[in-house]
């Protein structure tokens, strides 16, 4: 393992858990109102956020691309407010990935809040609790394995991103080059014991995280039985 190994694990990682805080932030409000919401736009915006499902990465990874350049909407707002750009940053990479990663968030926490009885609502209702703790005492526990399976699935999954990381942050040391464009770089080399090290580091790590998702919800039927 290389100096520049151990920098793209310590990036990856670091992009995983930023982008993991900010999904969870994000898909939890939005999956309750793709839930129990009553808009006529709720099967659009669910199919919106969806997308990426069936989305080629390159796809998504260009048009972010596009946007976030010197003469997109996102990189001319940037420019006129005197920021940075995005292109080829970090903090392009966590939009990306927040992007790419939501329905793979979204999706158990959905399955989750579509579970949760009414009958629990309605009687946090009634001995006056508000919306804020009816999510946070009623809806959150009861949806714990969905809620914890959904940080580890947008974790894991971020962890193994290329194309669109690759599209929108290039291939730079230290910035942008995460774990994925690591082990792409080697296999060019034809470096093929330092690649297989990666590749079975990312093997191992997406193994550990499925069963912990499978586990949970094992865990989450047997405690509804």
């Amino acid at each position: 393992m290389t100096p520049q190994d151990w920098s793209a694990i310590a990036l990856t990682l670091r992009l995983a858990g930023i982008s993991t805080l900010l999904l969870m932030a994000l898909c939890i409000p939005l999956a309750w109102w793709l839930a129990r919401g009553r808009s006529r736009l709720r099967p659009l915006a669910e199919a919106a956020a969806m997308l990426p499902l069936v989305l080629p990465p390159t796809v998504l990874g260009f048009y972010l691309l596009l946007a976030f350049g010197p003469h997109g909407p996102v990189g001319w707002l940037t420019s006129s407010l005197g920021l940075p750009g995005l292109a080829f940053t970090f903090a392009g990479l966590v939009i990306a990935s927040v992007l790419y990663s939501l329905p793979f968030v979204l999706q158990p926490l959905l399955a989750s809040f579509r579970a949760v009885r009414q009958e629990e609502l309605e009687s946090a209702l009634l001995l006056g609790a508000g919306a804020w703790q009816r999510m946070r005492h009623v809806i959150l526990p009861s949806c714990r394995s969905g809620v914890l399976s959904a940080a580890c699935l947008g974790f894991a999954h971020t962890v193994g991103e290329f194309g669109v990381v690759l599209m929108i942050g290039g291939n730079i040391d230290g910035v942008t080059r995460v774990i994925s464009i690591a082990l792409y770089n080697q296999v060019e080399q034809a470096d093929y014991a330092s690649a297989h090290q990666l590749a079975l580091m990312l093997l191992l790590f997406s193994l550990a995280a499925l069963s912990l998702v499978y586990w949970l919800n094992a865990r989450q039927k047997n405690a509804e039985q």
